[in-house]
């Protein structure tokens, strides 16, 4: 098919690649795109498909050349050939076309007169053997029986043929159908009797039931069909919904397990977290008192130190002002001192002393 743009081609293709011819066949059409096309000036003719080989000599089987020869097997061979295989059966699958047995009576095996009940299946002699059919039907009621010489159905119960038993269209019921025309044409459809005329109503309606019956048949075999193809789609629409179903599952079974993980990590770290703002609390409680204890050691300690700098720092004095006093009776005669005081100057505030009281007087003001 040539198309005119390839937008089209490509919904053609599309739309018809892969899709069922129609929904009564299983075929699937197959979409293909042509690479190139060659034209050529000069028309030649189309080469002869290839003959197939015969399986004996290897030789092509051309039926111009030599005989041919086809097995009920679908096997084909040269006659020649053939004719050299001394078997029976097909040279390539082996089978072999048997003789249909002859049937015969179950119970005394003769071949003559014999009859089948049409119920079972039970193959018996007629009465004018050994009676072995009549007698199947005494023993299981089984009231026809066919006679498989004339085909014609025998009912031991009317004691009477009835393979000419037709069902009525108006009541249903079996009605037994016109013996062959008096005029003596076998042919009695195509006379104008009354005889011929039912004969041929009944054939006529034997047909349409059977292109009725066949119909039927085929539309119970075509819906049977869109059945199947119906249910097939189902099938696989409902596998489809269970496979995403148990991927989504597994996927939020998955999400969720992850999310679980996290959760419980993140209680082992706030329970962690807990445990060490617990200690860290008792710990501050513990190192709150113990620097209060530094920090009255300390105060104690400067205070102590305060107070002997102060004490060392009097007898300093003391003692300078017992050196000069001794240097001043050293350089003046016994004269000169003999009716002097001795009088005590105030103490002379050192640096460190002014530091320290600076230090205090600053402490008191805050």
């Amino acid at each position: 098919m040539k198309f005119d743009t390839r937008c089209t081609a490509d919904e053609f293709f599309k739309h018809y690649n892969g899709k069922p011819f129609s929904s009564f066949e299983e075929g699937v059409c197959y979409v293909l795109f042509t690479s190139s096309v060659q034209y050529t000036d000069v028309a030649e003719e189309a080469p002869s498909p290839e003959l197939p080989s015969c399986p004996v000599c290897l030789e092509r089987l051309d039926q111009h050349t030599a005989g041919i020869l086809t097995t009920v097997c679908n096997h084909s061979f040269h006659s020649s050939c053939i004719s050299k295989w001394t078997d029976s059966s097909c040279p390539v699958c082996r089978y072999c076309q048997e003789k249909t047995e002859r049937s015969t009576c179950i119970i005394c095996s003769t071949s003559e007169n014999l009859w089948i009940c049409v119920i079972c299946g039970f193959v018996g002699c007629g009465r004018y053997q050994q009676g072995h059919a009549i007698r199947h039907w005494r023993e299981s009621q089984h009231c026809y029986s066919l006679e498989v010489e004339t085909q014609r159905v025998w009912d031991y119960v009317g004691d009477g043929y009835v393979h000419r038993l037709i069902q009525s269209k108006t009541d249903g019921k079996l009605v037994e159908l016109n013996g062959p025309c008096r005029d003596g044409d076998d042919d009695c459809g195509s006379c104008r009797c009354s005889h011929g005329s039912a004969i041929a109503d009944a054939i006529l309606n034997s047909k349409i039931d059977e292109i009725t019956t066949e119909y039927n048949q085929l539309l119970t075999s075509q819906l049977d069909k869109q059945r199947q193809y119906f249910e097939g789609l189902l099938m696989e629409v409902k596998q489809e919904r269970e496979l995403a179903i148990s991927q989504a599952m597994e996927k939020a079974l998955c999400k969720s397990q992850k999310i679980q993980a996290k959760i419980e990590k993140a209680e082992k770290e706030n329970r962690f977290l807990e445990q060490v703002n617990e200690s860290m609390k008792a710990n501050q409680e513990s190192w709150q008192l113990a620097i209060q204890a530094a920090e009255r050691r300390e105060k104690a300690a400067i205070k102590e130190r305060d107070d002997r700098i102060t004490a060392l720092e009097e007898k300093i004095r003391d003692l300078m002002l017992n050196l000069e006093a001794q240097c001043v009776s050293e350089d003046s005669g016994p004269s000169e001192i003999q009716d002097g005081t001795i009088l005590t100057l105030p103490a002379v505030s050192t640096p460190k002393e002014r530091n320290h009281s600076s230090k205090s007087g600053g402490k008191q003001r805050r």
